[in-house]
């Protein structure tokens, strides 16, 4: 399997062609955007840093590994973009329980980074069943 076979930006999703890439960018402005409107205190400072980093680190780390010269790479970077995605599931939740007049927004966010944590989930084992068949054949 090459590099281009891995690639994902572009993904055919029943019948439906979406730019991960474009996806994870778009998250994160939302996640901004959101974090614009929460009131600060000494409550919700620290929660709004901590998912601005997870959010937006998503989609860098995607660049990173759409760009990346080897599927050991590959692999690697999609791992850490799995990590944040569950990171930032967490942080929307405790968002979620420090202001709840936000909740039903912080829902939409929070389900977009599920997805992204099953999305990358999936690569992952994808390229793990490849590689063991690539070692079978060998």
């Amino acid at each position: 399997m090459t590099n281009d076979q891995v690639r994902m930006t572009k993904v055919e999703n029943e019948g439906k062609e979406f730019d991960l890439q474009e996806r994870t960018a778009v998250f994160s402005e939302r996640t901004l955007a959101f974090c614009r409107k929460i009131p600060r205190n000494v409550l919700t400072r620290p929660l709004i840093s901590q998912l601005v980093r997870s959010a937006t680190s998503i989609g860098a780390n995607y660049c990173e590994a759409d760009n990346s010269l080897t599927r050991k790479e590959f692999k690697y970077r999609i791992g850490i973009c799995r990590r944040e995605a569950r990171e930032t599931e967490y942080w929307y939740r405790l968002l979620m329980a420090a202001v709840p007049e936000f909740i039903h927004e912080a829902t939409e966010l929070r389900q977009e980074a599920i997805e992204f944590n099953l999305i990358f989930s999936k690569t992952i084992r994808t390229i793990e069943e490849n590689d063991k068949k690539d070692q079978d054949s060998e």
